[in-house]
Parts: structure tokens; C-alpha cells; sequence
């Protein structure tokens, strides 16, 4: 198996620098395929309009029409994350007004899933919205492989995540400490530590993979959120609803179209605001159970799933408080199986 993934390594894992931008053009000119980039958000007004102008800017013009289509989907914010993704020049469209014939969820894979069925494109960019510092080589790196490979069907951004911390003394999970010496965002001044950011990756998804699907391990940003893919691929995977997605659509995605047909591109160095240690916990356990679904669909595992839900603790007046939340179980369906996109698709 190490030679596997050793092969894999050097036969699918590429730079953006490999894939100039006028080669890519001459092959989306041959192929006559169309890219569509979805960026999903939710309180993102800090960050999505510089996304977005650059994506526009760069890979949307007369002279590079690399994108076709740029669509953001609010799930339910609470600022201006769709007034100024709309004034940068996205089209955006709320979760709640894609399939409203299917009650929405809360959950980021619910609106990549909802992204899916509102966009056209033959090869589908997901992004995420709070990236600082974004370079369009987060798209077209990744778009590149789709358009010059035709036995490659998906492909994950790979970069550094530095974790940032505030004068060597932020915790290792970056929470604030009570002088705010440390931003739970991570946006605090001062140093950073490289190769420090990504700890869901690195505690639960990449063991996970490794143990279980080490065709895999080869993949550097395993749950990153940037990837691209081809919609004949997507239509046919579920979705699971919330922090899982990337690891189930990975998953499926290896099972459904081989190794050989996911590739990985290295874009750089991908900054962005961190979560605190509950909210990776909640993160985590989304995650296992994605793994432990799969598992038991793979290898017909006998006994009861893992119970559903997760129990973590606040420090009260009185002592720890348990605060249980649910993990998200629930899938949607491929698309390929929705009456209203087949009948789209049909027309």
C-alpha cells in the first residue's frame, strides 16, 4: 500500500505553477467544458468580498474567462456577508431559496450540497469564504488538473496552515486567554507557528484515513475546503449535512471513481480565521461519525452505531456545566436522484 500511495504521489500531486493560466484557457477552448465556483458563507462580510473581486478580477475577464459562473450561498447570516458579496459582483443566492421543496438543515455540507443545484457549470469549485490573503491560484490550481487531465475526476487544494499565535504565548488550540493576549479566531498580531493549523486533520481525519482507507494518506489537506470536481462525479455522492462533508466526499469519491482519479495541487498558503477547542470538538466528533458510517457500509460491520451525540463541558459558578450537542447523522441524497434537477438537466 506505501508504494501505492507513493506512486499516486508522484503521478497526482502537481503546483499551481505547473498549469500557467494561458494553457489552461487553450484547454478549456478544446474541451468546451464550463467552471462554476460556489463559495459557501455564513458571517463571512469580512473576508468574501476580496474573494470574490479576486476571482472576478482575475479568472472571470475578457482576457482570462477561466470561471463561468461564481455563485455565493448565505446559510443565515447575521451581517452583510450577502450585500457585500453582491456589490463585489457574485451572484448570491440563500440556502433556503435552493430545493425549497426540501426543508434546509443547518450545516456547511447542506449548502455545498444546495450549491451543487444551483449552479451549471461541468466542474464545480468549492471554496471557502473566510480565507484572508486569497490568491485566484486557490481556483485555478485546482480547476487545472480537471481541464488537462480527462482521466482525473477531483482534485484538493494542499497548503501550509500556519496557526497564528500572540507574542509565543497563545494556547495550542488558539483559544483567547482571559487578557486577549490570543484571538479565538486566530487573528491576533504576532507570530505564527507553521504547519500548526489543520488539528482536526491532524488528531481524527488523517489516523482515520490511514487506518482505514490508506489509499488515501497521500492527501496532505484531507478536509480542506477548497476542491473542484466534475458534476458527473458529484450528482452521484451523497452529502452529509454538516463538517463531515469533506471527508465523505473524499471517501466516496475514492470509492466511486479509483485513486487514480483524485489529484491534489499545491496552492500555497492558506490563511483564515480558527475555531476554538469545543467547536473542533463538535468538528471532530462530525467527522468520526462520517468515517464510522462509511466503515459500516464497506465492511457490513455488525452492532449499533456510535451514539449521536456529543457532551462537552463549561466551567459554571458551580462547577463544570454539560453542554450535549447533536452530531450530524443526516445525508442528502446524490443529486442525480432530485425530480427537480433531473428534470432540469433533462431540458
Amino acid at each position: 500500500m506505501l508504494e501505492e500511495v507513493e506512486r499516486w504521489l508522484a503521478r497526482r500531486s502537481w503546483t499551481a505553477a505547473d498549469r500557467p493560466l494561458d494553457q489552461l484557457l487553450a484547454a478549456k477552448r478544446a474541451g468546451g467544458g464550463t467552471v462554476s465556483v460556489v463559495l459557501p458563507a455564513l458571517n463571512e462580510e469580512a473576508t468574501v468580498g476580496a474573494i470574490v473581486r479576486a476571482i472576478r478580477g482575475e479568472l472571470m475577464s475578457e482576457a482570462v474567462p477561466l470561471v463561468d459562473e461564481l455563485v455565493v450561498v448565505d446559510s443565515g447570516s447575521t451581517d452583510r456577508t450577502s450585500q457585500v458579496a453582491a456589490a463585489a459582483g457574485a451572484r448570491v443566492i440563500h440556502r433556503d431559496a435552493i430545493l425549497p421543496r426540501i426543508p434546509a438543515l443547518p450545516g456547511k455540507g447542506e449548502v455545498l450540497w444546495r450549491g451543487l443545484f444551483a449552479t451549471e457549470g461541468d466542474i464545480v469549485c468549492f471554496i471557502d469564504a473566510d480565507l484572508k490573503d486569497f490568491s485566484a491560484d486557490f481556483v485555478s490550481g485546482i480547476v487545472g488538473p480537471l481541464l488537462t487531465e480527462p482521466d482525473v475526476d477531483f482534485v484538493k487544494a494542499m497548503y501550509e496552515r500556519p496557526l497564528t499565535l500572540s507574542d509565543g504565548s497563545a494556547a495550542p488550540d488558539g483559544t483567547v486567554a482571559p487578557d486577549g493576549s490570543a484571538a479565538s479566531d486566530g487573528t491576533a498580531s504576532g507570530r505564527t507557528a507553521p504547519g500548526q493549523g489543520g488539528r482536526v486533520t491532524e488528531l481524527v481525519a488523517r489516523p482515520l484515513l490511514n487506518l482505514h482507507w490508506p489509499q488515501l494518506a497521500g492527501f496532505v489537506q484531507p478536509l480542506g475546503g477548497e476542491y473542484a470536481a466534475r458534476r458527473s462525479l458529484l450528482e452521484r455522492l451523497p452529502f452529509p449535512v454538516g463538517y463531515g462533508v469533506e471527508l465523505g466526499l473524499l471517501v466516496d469519491a475514492l470509492h466511486t471513481v479509483g485513486l487514480d482519479a483524485l489529484a491534489q495541487v499545491d496552492v500555497g498558503v492558506r490563511k483564515h480565521r480558527h475555531q476554538d477547542s469545543q467547536a473542533l470538538g463538535r468538528m471532530a466528533a462530525a467527522i468520526y461519525r462520517t468515517a464510522q458510517l462509511r466503515l459500516t457500509r464497506g465492511h457490513m460491520a455488525r452492532g449499533p452505531l456510535m451514539r449521536a451525540r456529543l457532551t462537552q463541558f463549561d466551567r459554571g459558578e458551580g462547577g463544570f456545566v454539560p453542554r450535549t450537542s447533536a452530531v450530524d447523522t443526516e445525508e442528502r441524497p446524490p443529486m442525480r436522484d432530485i425530480p427537480e434537477y433531473a428534470s432540469r438537466r433533462a431540458a
